[in-house]
C-alpha cells in the first residue's frame, strides 16, 4: 500500500478507535464519591446490607483538610473505624445518618468496621 493509501486510513483508525474508547465504559457501577452541594467537601454514601457493606474497599480522593460526607444506610446499628491521626470513630444507627470527616495529614486512611470486618473506604488524602 503507498503511503497515500495509508495517509487515509489514519483518520479512520482515530474515529474508530475513539469509539471503541468511548464504549469502553461501565454505567452499571456509578462512582461513589461525587461533589458535595458545597462544592468543596466529596460526598460518599455506604449502605450496610446484614454484614454487606457497599462500597467495599473503594480509594475515595481527598485533599488534605477536605471534608468528607458520609451518608450510611444502615439495617443495623454500627461503628467505623477511621485510622487517621488522631483516630476517629462513626457510629451510626439503623436507618440513614449524616456524618462529616476530616483528614489533615497525606497517606491512605483506611474507613472499616470491626463488627463485621470489613474496609469500607480507603481515603487518600493529598
Amino acid at each position: 500500500m503507498s503511503g497515500r493509501g495509508l495517509a487515509r486510513l489514519v483518520p479512520v483508525v482515530i474515529i474508530l478507535a475513539a469509539g471503541l474508547t468511548a464504549c469502553g465504559g461501565n454505567d452499571a457501577d456509578p462512582p461513589a464519591a461525587s461533589p458535595s452541594a458545597d462544592g468543596d467537601a466529596v460526598a460518599v454514601t455506604v449502605t450496610r446490607d446484614k454484614d454487606t457493606f457497599t462500597p467495599n474497599g473503594e480509594r475515595v480522593e481527598l485533599g488534605i483538610g477536605q471534608t468528607l460526607e458520609l451518608t450510611i444506610t444502615a439495617d443495623e446499628a454500627g461503628e467505623f473505624h477511621v485510622h487517621s491521626t488522631p483516630e476517629q470513630e462513626i457510629a451510626y444507627d439503623e436507618g440513614t445518618s449524616e456524618h462529616e470527616i476530616t483528614i489533615d495529614r497525606p497517606g491512605v486512611v483506611e474507613v472499616e468496621s470491626h463488627e463485621p470486618a470489613s474496609v469500607v473506604l480507603q481515603l487518600e488524602v493529598r
